[in-house]
């Protein structure tokens, strides 16, 4: 039906449309949250591995200046295949509070 809600295709990812995507993240040294928005056109580039896109994303939180990276990894179609965190973990869109 019209009025379900669409399912995320990465349940860490919040695609917000027009090439715009906003991540969340906890530190795991002090639990600060961290909000990030990366749009396709100035944030992501072509991965390493040769096919597909990928984010790098350095984090550092403004609190108690916790460090980590984030990395977001693209298909060739701009879909989400996987993510990766180190020093932080993601928080899912389904806790994100409603704003």
């Amino acid at each position: 039906m019209f009025w379900k809600k669409k399912v995320p295709a990465n349940p860490n990812v919040l695609d917000a449309g027009g090439g715009v995507y906003h991540v969340r993240v906890r530190t795991r040294l002090h639990g600060d949250e961290v909000a990030l928005r990366f749009t396709k056109a100035a944030h992501i580039g072509a991965a390493e591995e040769g096919q597909g896109y990928v984010l790098r994303k350095p984090i550092v939180s403004s609190e108690h200046f916790d460090r980590g990276e984030i990395a977001v990894y693209f298909d060739a179609n701009y879909r989400i295949t996987k993510t990766e965190a180190e020093g932080v973990e993601f928080i899912p869109v389904s806790e994100w509070p409603r704003d």
